[in-house]
């Protein structure tokens, strides 16, 4: 297990998702508005449905925090669902009594969608699969908790993460690179992150934007929903977190397995990606020029996403995440019944979104920096956020530094001498791009 770590729980329509945070260090100033910032934009985005309307998303810090201090004790927050007004008696944790099951019953034989049991199996979802392995008969026990309301949860717990690496100069972003099949130019990319982020789709090229809306509105006329894809950029990241040294400790693996967690995503790429098969070596390594001002590596390039050999090389981080098209649709496609396993003109329709490629980016943030939060503190680990910062102070300066020179069969005989102590904040622009040299 990493050093920070989260367990969430909770039902799409029950009372509220909860999260329980393991690995916060003391001292950090943490309030329910930190968290809330990106609670909010990721219920934004063009194409987003109805349940966006009703939820206005809010954590509650029920544990772990003083007077706005993190006591490094686990942290509870709670997102409640104001939609279970709803869905009382359907998803209520208590037995329900002859009484009350007779009037559940009855409003399904009179045809309430929230009270029938659902059997139209979804293809695409969690929905056959997991009512097989858990032996369900009503696919509501399994799509409650496979739905995509979960990720609430996880960006609550990405804002303490997000609190926690913003005070050593670490700042993560996303935006939307592509929707339907229509991709962003990267000359093209000219609004900075606060523009993007005020757009409909967090797209920082405004031309891109205009034509990814109209895929979404095709795609709305003919009942149907288009994915996409979100890329994440991280800056000011240290050289040396992860290692090569085995399987579970190269960060690069860590991250693609939590991107990859988001229920909609589907692949992962860092840098080029698969474009890095597609040329040759030499157009694809990063060439480096040498160590600069401040004890700084510097790359020309950045084709490698800030990662060589599952460890981050000072370059700022880039992963991708591929996002399908949503899988329940206005126009439901033929599937079977869980019961009686007949084909059926129609799978089960709960209401859904068109396009969520702007949101799972905001949900991909969150991921990346939660795995990064513990990456960090597994390397600087320390009780309070000033050990915490000051180790990493230490280590910036060690590695700024020049090394002695070897000797063959030798070993270093005596320290490196460091140079005076540099700022070590955030560099870089407040862009888009993702270039080797921010």
């Amino acid at each position: 297990m990493g050093a920070f770590r989260f367990l969430t729980a909770g039902e799409s329509h029950g009372p509220a998702l909860g999260v329980t945070i393991e690995g916060a260090p003391a001292g950090l100033a943490l309030t329910a508005d930190d968290l809330a910032v990106d609670l909010a934009r990721r219920q934004r985005g063009y194409g987003r449905g109805a349940r966006q309307a009703i939820e206005q998303d809010r954590a509650e810090i029920l544990a772990g925090v003083r007077h706005g201090s993190t006591l490094g004790s686990p942290i509870l927050l709670l997102v409640r669902n104001k939609d279970w007004e709803n869905w009382t008696q359907v998803m209520a944790v208590r037995p329900l009594d002859e009484a009350e099951a007779a009037a559940l019953h009855g409003l399904a034989a009179d045809g309430n969608k929230r009270a029938t049991p659902v059997t139209r199996v979804r293809p695409g979802h969690a929905d056959l699969a997991g009512a097989l392995k858990y032996d369900f008969n009503d696919v509501r026990n399994v799509l409650e908790r496979a739905s995509a309301r979960e990720t609430a949860a996880r960006v609550a717990a990405g804002g303490v993460a997000r609190r926690f690496l913003r005070e050593l100069g670490i700042e993560a972003w996303s935006f939307t690179a592509e929707v339907g099949g229509v991709a962003l130019d990267p000359a093209n990319a000219t609004r900075s992150r606060g523009e993007a982020d005020e757009s409909p789709l967090r797209c920082p090229d405004p031309a891109a934007e205009a034509a990814m809306i109209a895929r979404i509105d095709e795609a709305r006329s003919a009942g149907d929903t288009v994915g996409g894809v979100f890329e994440v950029v991280v800056h000011g990241l240290p050289i040396g977190l992860g290692s090569y040294v085995h399987w579970d400790r190269r960060l690069d693996a860590a991250l693609a397995a939590a991107v990859m967690s988001i229920n909609i995503v589907k692949g992962v790429e860092f840098g080029l990606g698969f474009e890095q098969t597609r040329r040759f070596g030499s157009a694809v390594h990063d060439v480096i020029e040498g160590r600069g001002d401040g004890g700084r590596w510097i790359h020309r390039t950045n084709n490698a996403g800030g990662l060589t050999g599952g460890v981050t090389n000072g370059e700022p981080l880039v992963i991708r995440g591929a996002v399908k098209p949503i899988s329940t649709l206005a126009r439901p496609l033929p599937s079977a019944d869980l019961v009686t396993g007949e084909a059926v003109d129609k799978a089960h329709y709960e209401r859904s979104d068109i396009s969520v490629v702007p949101a799972a980016g905001v949900v991909g943030e969150a991921m990346v920096m939660l795995t990064l939060a513990s990456f960090v503190l597994e390397k600087f680990g320390g009780d309070t956020i000033d050990d915490v910062r000051a180790a990493l102070a230490h280590y910036r300066d060690r590695i700024a530094a020049a090394p002695v020179a070897p000797v063959a069969g030798g070993r270093r005989t005596e320290p490196a001498l460091a140079p005076e102590p540099v700022g070590h904040g955030l560099t870089g622009t407040d862009e888009a791009g993702s270039g080797g040299d921010d």
